[in-house]
């Protein structure tokens, strides 16, 4: 019985697999969607204005544009950076708590 709920499943599983790069109705939404967390947005950011707002899908930040350190919580006001760029923010825990560590994006290289 267990091999035939495996093959099930599998056969299930394999259109999802197929169009995984494809936009979805949960994950890989497109910027300005509504989302719950990050990791279903393309951009991997998905910021709310403030606490009464919903959340949308939006680009990282670019340099010197005010960021967030990612974070375990999944939505931002602030999102973070772009690849290769740090976020140069307070990253005390009082700062997590109070939802006050915004930063800028910078070029660790600069």
């Amino acid at each position: 019985v267990l091999p035939a709920c495996l093959l099930l499943g599998l056969l299930l599983l394999a259109p999802a697999l197929s169009a995984q790069h494809e936009r979805g109705l949960i994950f890989n939404l497109d910027v300005g969607e509504l989302c719950l967390q990050s990791a279903q947005c393309k951009s991997g950011c998905c910021h709310r204005a403030n606490g009464l707002s919903l959340a949308r899908c939006a680009p990282k930040a670019a340099e010197s544009q005010a960021c967030s350190p990612k974070s375990i919580y999944g939505v931002y006001y602030k999102c973070p950076c772009e690849r290769g760029l740090t976020c140069d923010a307070d990253k005390t825990i009082v700062g997590s708590i109070t939802n006050s560590d915004f930063g800028v994006c910078k070029d660790p290289q600069d």
